[in-house]
């Protein structure tokens, strides 16, 4: 089962005792942070939640599913998410 963003909004605004405009934008600053953060390669970390950080792809060589010729693949940049010990325990119940 999924929440999407409006029944996480809902859910927050009825725990918080905030209006759903409000959570609302606390919601997308956050985004904004992790946004600009991820850009710039900073590494957020919640302790016990989550971090998240950009990270590096070196360039490769890959394969054409359709045809097998051989393409180079040029370097970027990923994400990965880690989960805290509160999540993982959370999630383990």
């Amino acid at each position: 089962m999924a929440k999407n963003r409006s029944e996480l909004v809902a859910e927050v605004a009825e725990k918080s005792g905030m209006s759903q405009a409000a959570v609302n934008g606390v919601l997308d600053a956050v985004f904004q942070v992790f946004e600009s953060s991820v850009a710039e390669g900073e590494k957020i970390t919640i302790p016990g939640w989550l971090s998240v950080e950009r990270t590096d792809r070196a360039a490769r060589t890959g394969r054409n599913p359709q045809t097998g010729e051989a393409i180079e693949i040029p370097a970027g940049h990923g994400v990965k998410l880690s989960a805290g010990s509160k999540l993982k325990a959370a999630a383990s119940k």
